[in-house]
Order: C-alpha cells, then sequence, then structure tokens
C-alpha cells in the first residue's frame, strides 16, 4: 500500500486530502502540530498520528523517525500546513508566516528525503496558491489581483519556487505545487468566500497519485497548468 504524510491535516483541506486518500487504500499519517486535535482527527479517519509542527525541526525529525520505524519509506509527502498571515504587517509576523508556509516545505521536505528515496514512485505535493503567480496577481481579469495577502502570497511564491527547484535538484521524485482553488475553511472564514473542501481535496489528490512518468516541477489547479 502507499504510504502517505500530510501536514496540517487535522481539518481543512489536509483532512479531507486525507480521507480521500484513505479511501483510495493509502496509508495516511496525520501530521498536526496540536496533538490533541491531531489525535482527534486521526481517530475520525481511522488513520496514524504524528505530531508535526513544520515550524520546529526536532518535530518534524521525530514524526519522519516514527513513519521510518513503522514503514522503511514514504512514497507521498502532502505538504499542506500553512497560515494566511492577515492583517497588519511586521517582521515577527513576516518571520512567522515564511517559516510556516516556505521553510516548512523545506524542513519537512529534506526530513522526509531518505524516506521516499526508498519509493517505488515518490511524490511531493505542496500546496501553493495562485496568490505566489506574479502573472495572477497582475492580471485585472484574475481575483488576485484584488487581494492583499502579502506575506501570503510572497511565501506561496516561495513555496512553488522551493517546488520548481527541488524537482530540478531530484529528478527521480515527482515535485508538484497546487492552487487548491478557494475554499471554504477557518483559514477563509473570516472572507466568507470558498467551495466545499471536498473539490478542492480532489486537486491535491490527483497529484498525489500521479504515475511515474508523470509531469514534475508545476503548478496547477483544477483546469491545468498555472502561469507564475
Amino acid at each position: 500500500m502507499t504510504v502517505t504524510l500530510v501536514t496540517g491535516a487535522n481539518k481543512g483541506i489536509g483532512f479531507e486530502t486525507a480521507r480521500q486518500l484513505l479511501a483510495l487504500g493509502h496509508v495516511v499519517y496525520i501530521g498536526a502540530r496540536d496533538v490533541g486535535r491531531g489525535k482527534a482527527a486521526a481517530a475520525a479517519l481511522g488513520a496514524p498520528f504524528v505530531q508535526l509542527d513544520v515550524t520546529d525541526d526536532a518535530s518534524v525529525s521525530d514524526a519522519l523517525a516514527t513513519i521510518d520505524a513503522a514503514e522503511g519509506r514514504l512514497d507521498v509527502l502532502i505538504n499542506n500546513a500553512g497560515i494566511l498571515g492577515a492583517g497588519d504587517i511586521d517582521g515577527p509576523k513576516a518571520l512567522h508566516v515564511f517559516d510556516t508556509n516556505a521553510v516548512g516545505v523545506v524542513r519537512v521536505t529534506e526530513a522526509a528525503l531518505p524516506l521516499l528515496k526508498k519509493s517505488s514512485n515518490p511524490t511531493v505535493v505542496n500546496v501553493s496558491s495562485s496568490l505566489g503567480s506574479f502573472w495572477a496577481v497582475n492580471n485585472p481579469e484574475r481575483p488576485e489581483f484584488g487581494i492583499p495577502l502579502a506575506l501570503y502570497a510572497a511565501s506561496k511564491s516561495a513555496a512553488t519556487m522551493l517546488t520548481v527547484q527541488y524537482a530540478k535538484l531530484y529528478p527521480g521524485i515527482k515535485f508538484n505545487a497546487l492552487e487548491p482553488g478557494t475554499t471554504a475553511t477557518d483559514m477563509t472564514a473570516d472572507l466568507g468566500v470558498g467551495r466545499p473542501v471536498e473539490e478542492s481535496a480532489k486537486t491535491v489528490v490527483r497529484l498525489a497519485t500521479l504515475g511515474v512518468d508523470s509531469p514534475t516541477g508545476t503548478l496547477t489547479d483544477d483546469h491545468g497548468t498555472l502561469s507564475w
């Protein structure tokens, strides 16, 4: 069976992605920063839980060590954990947003690489955003043009670039980023917008279940490759 780790999986897109992959027969590890919420989500899904705070090196290392001991490999890594960072901008908030949304991708990916290299079809999916696309935010016909989320957008630009660079560094591993679509989650509650989480998770699942010879180093949404 395919062994998958989803970060930030206790709610929202991460939780629904885990649910859909479990239905496809994956062994899915529910990674979450908060132990209580993570264990509750894992119990609801019938999946194993690992405490995983993407901003903490020791937490990430321990989580991957747990998966290594139990499974001996990792087939799919889904870097889903993220924060919005809305409101006033200052240095500490910028550091926190980038630490979570971009550096967190590096922490988890680097810790996972030894296990991914043991897979016959290693796959990494980074949940990014079209708000990190220069093309989209400068196009008056796109909704991103009028959304002022500077730190989130900039950190997601970094996440997408990391995806491309990792794809170049490790051609034997598929690395793809995605715009999951504006989704009704806790993150977007104040904005009052978003489609059902089930729809957005389908895009994540599609990239998580690509075949061996599928594309790598892309940014996509429901409709295909996105300019950025």
